[in-house]
């Protein structure tokens, strides 16, 4: 009986190792089959290439050769001749420039004052680069009041000012109204008043020429020297309606932060000498004007031209800030003659500029010597200084310090065709061979339509040109300006 449970024992362990064995051999003919260890499992059969070697990257973005074959006057008018021929273009006038040498070599009606629309904010750029530090700053402040239950929002010309959450408004780098908050909160006041002074900024809140309308449509706000998110109503949409009392609205959501009533905000003045509260800043002026420029901010450019009014000791209004900024670019050479201006961002229908005065300050800035990487010095405006008396002679800038040295961060300014702000949606399914190449300020109103920047055409040669149409809608005025600007850039034109 134990032999034969012995033999039973003995059969069933020879029949596991058996099973085992078959199983350890159907097991390894399935690994030998899938082997899921192997790339070739993990990546369906492909075989993985060995890394490259390392690449070290060359920035390969040089200055424009000054020594390119020069272009003439009849190869540029040779190659306009066709395009600035279409009809779309309605009335047009233009000027065509080398930058290397500054002679024009193409016009028509460069001379005629025409409606700028929004290149009228290279005029205002130039002036600001001319008058201002590029680091210069817009504060915002509270201050105590002429009573004890009273303090005082101070406008100091700030629109990019904003609420919303952690400062990420729709202006990069703006002051934030919480820190604000947080600051009064700080200094520990008793007071259940705001009130909001706007003696910053004097005369009208909308200029000649401007269209109530606007305010809904986005464009613009009532001039005031104090905003949030350039008074949008959406703070982050950039053609949002816009407020119709942009500094009140401030003042309200101060004291909403503050747990005040808005309903006890008003207008009013700050005294003399009261002590100071709390203080925030505006991004610096050369990001503001990369702002104004590439995205066409209307708001930006009409606090930035009373900015240039106050440094040159005219009113923050409308009439003297279009006054300094002409001034600003006389006492530097340009001649302004045939400017009317009664705004700074070009948006009044009643603003004449010639073509030949913006391609003049263009062409200034990619002069000889330019360099969009260099950060120049401002050179002293030839003005009066501020308080100077009648009769007080200009004082000259240094003599190292030059026109292009500083306007040369305008170029930099201008929207890319077919990349970036207002020239986005531009050079993307028509005159593609310009997209990348021109850069320009745009310019649409519904009576005119205007381009204005530089190109580097075939040869690699700077040409500058503005470019001005009336007469036609933009829908079909603009494609035909940026054919101009696109034959232009494919011009080998010596």
């Amino acid at each position: 009986m134990n032999g034969s449970a012995g033999r039973r024992r003995r059969g069933i362990r020879a029949w596991l190792i058996t099973v085992l064995v078959g199983l350890l051999g159907a097991a390894a003919v399935v690994a030998a089959l899938l082997q899921p260890w192997t790339p070739e499992f993990r990546h369906g059969g492909l075989t993985i290439a060995a890394p490259p070697a390392p690449v070290e990257p060359v920035p390969d973005v040089v200055p424009a050769l000054e020594t390119g074959p020069a272009p003439s006057p009849a190869g540029v008018a040779a190659a306009l001749g066709p395009v600035v021929a279409n009809p779309d273009l309605g009335g047009f006038a233009g000027s065509v420039t080398d930058a290397a040498t500054g002679t024009v070599l193409w016009n028509s009606r460069a001379d005629e004052p025409r409606v700028p629309s929004s290149t009228a904010k290279i005029m205002t750029a130039a002036a600001a680069l001319l008058t201002l530090p590029d680091d210069q700053r817009v504060q915002t402040r509270v201050v105590a009041g002429a009573a004890p239950n009273e303090i005082v929002l101070v406008a100091g010309g700030d629109p990019t000012l904003t609420a919303q959450p952690g400062g990420d408004g729709y202006y990069p780098g703006a002051a934030s109204l919480a820190d604000l908050a947080d600051q009064v909160r700080s200094a520990d006041v008793r007071a259940d008043t705001i009130v909001v002074d706007i003696s910053r900024y004097s005369g009208a809140t909308m200029a000649r020429g401007w269209e109530p309308a606007d305010i809904g449509g986005g464009s613009i706000a009532p001039l005031e020297p104090v905003m949030l998110d350039g008074a949008r109503l959406d703070p982050l949409v950039e053609y949002s309606p816009r407020s119709g009392t942009p500094a009140l609205d401030v003042g309200r959501r101060l004291a909403t932060d503050l747990g005040l009533d808005p309903a006890r905000v008003r207008i009013g003045t700050a005294p003399q000498g009261t002590k100071r509260l709390a203080e925030v800043s505006s991004a610096p002026l050369r990001d503001r004007l990369r702002d104004m420029m590439v995205y066409s901010d209307n708001v930006l450019a009409e606090t930035i031209g009373r900015e240039v009014a106050q440094a040159t000791g005219r009113p923050a209004s409308f009439e003297g800030a279009a006054a300094a900024v002409a001034a600003v670019l006389t006492e530097h050479g340009f001649d302004l003659n045939g400017v009317t201006m009664f705004d700074c961002s070009g948006l009044s229908t009643d603003d004449r500029i010639p073509a030949r005065v913006l391609d003049r300050i263009l062409a200034t800035a990619a002069g000889p010597g330019a360099d969009e990487t260099a950060t120049p010095t401002t050179p002293k405006p030839l003005i009066p200084p501020i308080g100077a008396g009648a009769g007080s002679k200009a004082e000259p800038a240094d003599p190292g310090e030059t026109l292009t040295g500083a306007l040369v961060p305008l170029l930099d300014y201008l929207p890319v065709a077919g990349g970036t702000g207002s020239l986005t949606s531009r050079y993307v399914t028509q005159n593609q061979a310009g997209a990348g190449w021109v850069r320009a300020k745009t310019g649409t109103l519904s009576v005119a339509s205007t381009l204005a920047g530089y190109v580097l055409d075939r040869d690699g040669r700077v040409l500058t040109f503005t470019l001005m149409s009336s007469d036609r809608p933009p829908e079909v005025s603009r494609p035909a300006l940026d054919a101009v600007a696109t034959t232009l850039r494919n011009c080998g034109c010596s």
